[in-house]
């Protein structure tokens, strides 16, 4: 009976830190219908997202400005639609560039702001748009190409002389002066 009993509690007390954990997630993890004040969206459309998910971090020069509030996609255009929650501090030009970065190889992903030059700034109302993005490289395809030989190959068949492997070629020099040795 005792045993029986001491089962019971570790079984109630591991249930009740599931459920802590599944509010925690659930209070932390859901939409907020509105940007707080001193926060402001702008849209950005990617090719690939590859590593990013709604939460992930919005950086400029390193530093945290921001979050990922939703990923969808467009079905016309066939690009993924990103909405960025960022600090109303980070007045953006209008020519900034989000790339997709990683931190180092086994890293999170997270977007990279790169501000522009311009002298207009994206609108702080909702509706601005990061119109120059760069989608995530993958890097099993990467890989992929270095090994089947794709990958930026040094030698070059342009040569009509034929090299044996002491770089010599079969055709006599001709001197600078056209007389033929």
């Amino acid at each position: 009976m005792r045993e029986s009993l001491f089962e019971t509690l570790i079984g109630a007390i591991v249930i009740g830190v599931a459920g802590f954990f599944l509010w925690f997630a659930l209070a932390r993890g859901g939409d907020t219908a509105a940007v707080g004040a001193n926060q402001y969206e702008v849209t950005a459309r990617f090719n690939s997202v590859s590593g990013i998910s709604r939460g992930s971090d919005v950086r400029i020069a390193g530093v945290k400005a921001g979050v990922v509030k939703t990923i969808e996609g467009d079905p016309e255009t066939f690009e993924a639609v990103l909405k960025l929650s960022l600090d109303s501090k980070w007045a953006l030009p209008d020519d900034t560039d989000a790339r997709i970065s990683t931190d180092g190889l086994l890293g999170g992903a997270y977007i990279a702001l790169e501000p522009g030059a311009g002298f207009d700034t994206i609108a702080q109302d909702g509706t601005g748009e990061i119109i120059y993005t760069r989608g995530s490289v993958d890097l099993l395809t990467l890989f992929a190409s270095f090994a089947s030989g794709g990958g930026g190959s040094s030698q070059s068949s342009a040569s009509p002389a034929a090299e044996d492997d002491f770089g010599l070629s079969d055709e006599p020099e001709v001197p600078s002066d056209g007389a033929v040795e």
